[in-house]
């Protein structure tokens, strides 16, 4: 299962996104009639004037599973989900209501509740995309759901807002990890994309706790934007990389080219050579390299033209001979 946490403004344009969308079921609600997208919107603007200076009052969720849950997931409990992640991400004694969609081929639900609290206290959306990531692997891991294949496979042109700026970093540091042995490499390769990192140090210690990233306005810790960006494990990363950058050099240095291991049997061959054969001294390079006769194909009009004349020859002695016992 994973989540995504998103605020916003308007009651009535979320709500009728979310309800008004072909195919949409309500599925659960709470201190809002279902009746209609007006009468959602109603409610909740009416809770809402308890803080109107609060902005960004709109809490809308996105929960997904994989495709092979599907069987897993009746309506009934994707609602018991949704409220269970809404407890421990502490959305807790508010509006809401909660919503099903089957526009795309894995199975999927919209939650829109009111950061009005029914107390008129705000809910606040601190650290929202660091409680989603850890809400998100409890509930998956629990009830043994689909583990994704992670960030790499999302699909990032549907992605707005922070969360589009928060893959942006997850792909750009994790390009820049890959070619960096240590945290001056790091910073460096990250400042060419535009991207600062900022340390967080133990009190009165020079011992770092943690680690953000800043792009222009947008400032995320490394492990909201990814478990595998916190500090620690960036570091071990670091590290490995180190030991393996020099591993390669160590290699290099031991072990001779290939040009130079020819060059070295050649060496060899050449001094065995004017000791065991009969080149003049040449090396076999030398020798090799030497132009030499090649005999062509036999001229079969040659060779009878050679026939005749020994033929002639012959019976030129022969007569000769015969002469002369005469």
């Amino acid at each position: 299962m994973i989540g995504k946490p998103i605020t916003g403004r308007s009651f009535g344009g979320c709500v009728r996104y979310v309800v008004n969308k072909q195919d949409a079921k309500i599925i659960a609600a709470e201190g809002v009639r279902m009746q209609n997208a007006s009468t959602i919107t109603h409610d909740f603007n009416l809770q809402r004037k308890m803080r109107p200076e609060l902005g960004k009052a709109v809490g809308h969720l996105v929960l997904s599973w994989s495709r092979e849950d599907l069987s897993k997931l009746s309506d009934q409990i994707m609602v018991e989900r949704a409220k269970e992640y809404m407890d421990k991400v502490g959305i807790r004694n508010t509006q809401f209501v909660i919503v099903r969609h089957h526009d795309r081929e894995h199975p999927h639900l919209h939650v829109i509740y009111n950061r009005v609290d029914n107390n008129g206290n705000t809910i606040t959306d601190k650290n929202n995309f660091a409680k989603n990531v850890k809400a998100c692997k409890e509930i998956t891991l629990k009830y043994g759901y689909h583990l994704g294949e992670g960030k790499e496979q999302v699909n990032r042109h549907a992605l707005k807002g922070n969360e589009k700026i928060r893959y942006e970093l997850f792909d750009t540091i994790k390009a820049a990890l890959k070619k960096s042995g240590d945290w001056k490499q790091l910073e460096a390769n990250l400042q060419k994309q535009g991207i600062g990192i900022t340390y967080k140090y133990r009190s009165s210690s020079n011992d770092v706790q943690g680690i953000s990233f800043e792009k222009g306005d947008i400032k995320m810790k490394g492990s909201a934007i990814d478990r595998s960006l916190s500090y620690a494990r960036i570091n071990t990363q670091l590290n490995h990389n180190r030991q393996m950058q020099q591993q390669q050099e160590i290699r290099k240095t031991d072990s001779p080219s290939l040009a130079d291991q020819l060059k070295e049997a050649i060496r060899q061959h050449g001094q065995a050579d004017q000791v065991h054969l009969p080149t003049g001294g040449k090396g076999i390079l030398e020798t090799l390299l030497e132009p030499q006769f090649v005999a062509g194909p036999p001229d079969p009009m040659g060779d009878a033209d050679i026939a005749k004349r020994k033929r002639k020859k012959h019976e030129a002695e022969h007569s000769q001979s015969q002469g002369i016992s005469r």
